[in-house]
């Protein structure tokens, strides 16, 4: 299936997504995701459907698809106003005017209905042509949005006001301010609204506004002489030269060829510190270079860059909806038809039995029409999602689901793997021996099974004892957790790997890796790994918040046992074969939740199984694919960030979720009752969304760790 991902125009509220998604849905594609707060669309096409046929079904509903939008299709109406706040400014004036009337002194003109409907009726036909419009299709739909509220309330007055002006029953019929009111304000409660929510975007724009920037590029005229151009980033293809300097950004991913500098990649991992960069080394799109200048060949443009991979899961998870969503994406569905139900229900009531009078009965059914906020409910969680989100991928923290998010509030039990994780995976090799074969042999040997490997041991060894004299072998086999087995051309069975090959001869457990001939030790070699740096601090602070570290390794379990305690960690499971990883996993998980850090390949499985699987960033691209997870930094100083970014995330939604509903529960009795005019109504339905906004922002400012 095609997977399609679209930018879309015009989408306010949960209402709006679902609307979308249903109709998306309805037209037979596969799984579905809109996400409102940024207006991005996501689907796979099953192939019947045509884009151009979804594109100008979703145009039919009122928004437009960004970049779908061809001759032969309905083109969008032309449009007076650009914002709400164009709208607000363009209404404010009649609204003003209208409102003089109320003072203590009488403006005697204002006193005439037919002079106050002519004031009135600019602001009625922009909000009509905003909220009726977009009411009008919501219904058509079967989906009835907020528009709906607020439309059938300003009209309510407007058409009352009207009845009262042609039948000539006086000033006290006549509320052609509550009509214009009521639109004026919800157009700037909008307004402030879309700013807020934009606000949650904020992060996730600086990564993005650093995708198209200008490249020198590098050519070769037919004297072979060097000429450097300026082109746009996005004009670049894999294999193109350019130079890049001190100062500038690296405008698309790339290797170097020439030169070294120091790199400031803050932008995606959060660390400040510039890191050196030298020949061979790849430079990420959207870094800096704070000194230095090089020639590099650009390796990956557009779509396949990290950066670029970076948003789009950023984006894939803004999209996905946690378990807690579920229950307000359920209310939000029908909230509009039930407040329908309440003001027609207030209105009777008023009017019969608490004897309001028509008048009084009106305005009360009005104001609950505009007093209720289904945005609230539906911008709870998505705003909240977007400021964490925001906030991890500016520290370098990718998560693939929103769930995730969710799930760090349960964690009881970290399990960690050792090499690559809690140490650098950058080993050295300290001794070997062989009391059967002399050293070059010991060596040729070795690096001819290695370089078939992808361990971080082999990549030591193959760099160290490289050699051109290397055995063919008949057979060759990788056994991850294990080691690699080469059969040669005599029927020779070499194996090198850890204390898992070895464990039958019955040779003192205590090296890195042994050589095994015909299942016979014939020598072994010793490496060192340093520990990170961080990761007794990470240690330490999972303790202070009781939840329970665990090393798991296929390592033998002395070498294990003194990483564990010179960091802090008191359960070992070390000689763990992958299967058997999975299995300690399982069972742990079982217990309670629990989240696995790891970056090899053997690690995969577990990572998977885990409740919460997180990945390094130079990890291997099964074990990146498998976690939920990613740490960009390379290392794990931000596991803490990560787990106190997950649980306040999840705190901040309970809490717009809490407000939401609370909002909605006393406000709809207080407008019922008559405590509450139709315009301030408005003005508090609009500023609700602003509440939620701004609670959610703190996030980005909110000590996590």
């Amino acid at each position: 299936m095609e997977k399609v991902d679209w930018k879309v125009d015009g989408m306010d509220c949960t209402n709006c997504a679902l609307t979308i998604s249903k109709y998306l849905t309805k037209e037979g594609v596969k799984n579905v995701k809109v996400n409102f707060i940024g207006g991005d669309v996501s689907f796979e096409l099953n192939g019947n459907t045509p884009k151009e046929k979804l594109a100008k079904g979703i145009a039919d509903l009122g928004y437009t698809v960004v970049g779908e939008m061809h001759a032969d299709m309905a083109k969008p109406p032309f449009k007076l106003f650009a914002n709400h706040l164009q709208r607000f400014l363009f209404c404010l004036p009649f609204t003003t005017v209208l409102m003089l009337h109320m003072l203590p002194w009488h403006i005697h003109f204002l006193m005439n209905p037919y002079i106050q409907l002519a004031i009135c009726l600019p602001v009625y036909i922009v909000g009509m042509s905003y909220f009726g419009v977009s009411a009008v299709k919501s219904l058509r739909r079967g989906i009835p949005n907020m528009n709906v509220l607020i439309a059938i309330g300003a009209t309510a007055a407007f058409v009352y006001s009207l009845i009262g002006t042609l039948g000539n029953y006086g000033m006290d019929y006549v509320f052609y301010e509550t009509a214009a009111t009521i639109i004026t304000l919800v157009f700037l409660g909008e307004w402030v609204e879309h700013r807020s929510v934009a606000l949650t975007q904020k992060e996730l724009n600086k990564l993005a506004g650093q995708q198209k920037v200008m490249a020198n590029m590098i050519a070769f005229d037919d004297e072979h002489k060097e000429n450097i151009f300026p082109v746009e980033n996005t004009q670049l293809r894999p294999g193109d030269l350019i130079l890049i300097k001190s100062g500038e950004q690296v405008p698309t991913d790339c290797k170097i060829l020439w030169g070294d500098a120091q790199v400031n990649e803050s932008l995606l991992t959060g660390e400040s510190v510039p890191v050196r960069k030298h020949k061979k080394d790849s430079l990420i799109g959207g870094s800096i270079l704070t000194d230095g200048t090089v020639k590099a060949q650009v390796t990956a443009t557009g779509k396949d860059t990290v950066l670029s991979n970076i948003l789009n899961l950023v984006k894939q998870a803004q999209g996905e909806k946690p378990p807690i969503q579920q229950l307000a994406d359920k209310i939000s569905a029908i909230f509009v038809p039930v407040v329908l139900g309440i003001s027609v229900l207030t209105f009777l009531i008023n009017y019969f039995f608490v004897d309001a009078g028509i008048t009084h009965s009106l305005m009360r059914s009005i104001a609950v029409l505009v007093i209720s906020c289904p945005c609230a409910m539906g911008l709870a969680t998505p705003a909240a999602i977007a400021v964490g989100l925001g906030r991890a991928a500016k520290n370098g923290i990718l998560f693939r689901n929103a769930k995730s998010l969710e799930l760090f509030k349960d964690i009881q039990t970290v399990v960690f793997d050792k090499t690559g994780t809690l140490t650098k995976g950058e080993f050295v090799i300290t001794s070997f021996h062989s009391a059967v074969l002399p050293e070059e042999d010991f060596k040729r040997i070795i690096f001819s099974l290695e370089k078939y490997s992808n361990h971080p041991i082999a990549k030591v060894i193959t760099s160290n004892w490289k050699t051109n004299n290397t055995i063919s072998w008949k057979k060759v086999e990788e056994i991850k957790g294990v080691g690699v087995t080469g059969t040669d051309n005599e029927g020779n069975v070499y194996q090198l790997g850890n204390s898992n090959i070895e464990a039958s001869s019955g040779t003192e457990k205590s090296h890195t890796a042994y050589l095994v001939k015909n299942n016979q030790v014939i020598g072994w070699l010793d490496m060192e790994d340093e520990i990170r740096k961080e990761s007794k601090e990470v240690i330490d602070y999972l303790h202070s918040k009781n939840i329970t570290t665990i090393l798991l390794s296929g390592d033998g379990y002395e070498r294990c046992k003194r990483i564990a305690d010179a960091v802090g960690i008191d359960t070992v499971y070390a000689e763990k074969k992958p299967a058997e990883k999975l299995q300690v996993i399982e069972a742990l998980t079982k217990e309670h939740p629990t989240a696995m850090v790891g970056d090899g390949i053997n690690d995969a499985p577990a990572l998977a199984k885990a409740t919460i699987g997180i990945s390094m960033s130079d990890a291997s691209q099964l074990a990146m694919q498998t976690a939920q997870v990613v740490l960009m930094n390379k290392g794990i100083q931000h596991l803490p960030l990560a787990l106190g970014l997950g649980k306040h995330t999840f705190g901040t939604i309970k809490q717009n979720l809490f407000w939401a509903f609370i909002y909605n529960i006393v406000a709809i009795p207080i407008a019922a009752a008559g405590f509450l005019h139709p315009g301030i109504a408005a003005l508090a339905m609009g500023f609700s969304d602003v509440v939620l906004a701004i609670n959610s922002i703190k996030l980005n400012y909110k000590k996590v760790v």
